[in-house]
């Protein structure tokens, strides 16, 4: 999370790309990949010491490993979904080493298609905002209901992000496929939430 002197942990934020000082925090790559073989999975489940199966509430072996923390989701197609890395590397590695688990296990799996599918990232900027008055301003892109959600939700249309926008500052983005999205987005909605300050700073 930035703090207010522009670092982001010991390293200066580069400011040409993050102008408000303020680099969104990834919270969660999902991926997706093709291993490209059909799967047993009652057999994958009944081998694989992290693995659980339960086909009467879901179609599809629950997978975990610890580094990089993640889980992974194994369909009978073939098709997978690894969720949980902090990183687009991470994403990759774990999509990885779940491939070669389904291979130990005896199948011919492959890594085809690797594909980020959604990036999750927060940050705080560190004042509150006047969500009401936001939400009438942006009324072509914003859903307000605070009785059903306490956020914001800004639906933005270039780059194409959903952002829950909190009235304490904190901000939470998705929908990216690469993390120079959820940068932009950002950058794109941070004159707008100063716009919308609240007059009195957060103690």
């Amino acid at each position: 999370m930035a703090n207010p002197n522009g670092l982001e942990g010991s390293h200066p934020v580069d400011l040409s790309r993050h102008p408000s000082g303020i680099v969104p925090t990834l919270q969660n790559i999902v991926s997706t990949v093709n291993l490209d073989c059909k799967l047993d999975l009652k057999s994958i489940a009944l081998q694989a010491r992290n693995a659980e199966y339960n086909p009467k509430r879901f179609a599809a072996v629950i997978m975990r490993i610890r580094e990089p923390k993640t889980t992974a989701l194994i369909f009978a197609s073939g098709k997978m979904v690894c969720t949980g890395a902090k990183s687009e590397d991470q994403s990759r590695l774990a999509a990885r080493k779940y491939a070669r688990i389904i291979q130990k296990l005896g199948f011919n799996a492959k890594f085809k298609d690797f594909k980020i599918q959604n990036i999750v990232g927060s940050c705080d900027v560190k004042f509150t905002i006047g969500l009401e008055l936001l939400a009438e301003t942006h009324g072509a892109f914003s859903t307000y209901e605070p009785e059903l959600f306490p956020g914001l939700i800004y639906r933005m249309k270039q780059p194409k992000i959903v952002l829950l926008i909190f009235f304490s500052g904190k901000i939470v983005l998705t929908g990216a496929k690469a993390r120079e999205e959820t940068y932009a987005a950002f950058e794109n909605i941070y004159p707008v939430l100063t716009e919308f300050q609240k007059a009195h700073p957060k103690v």
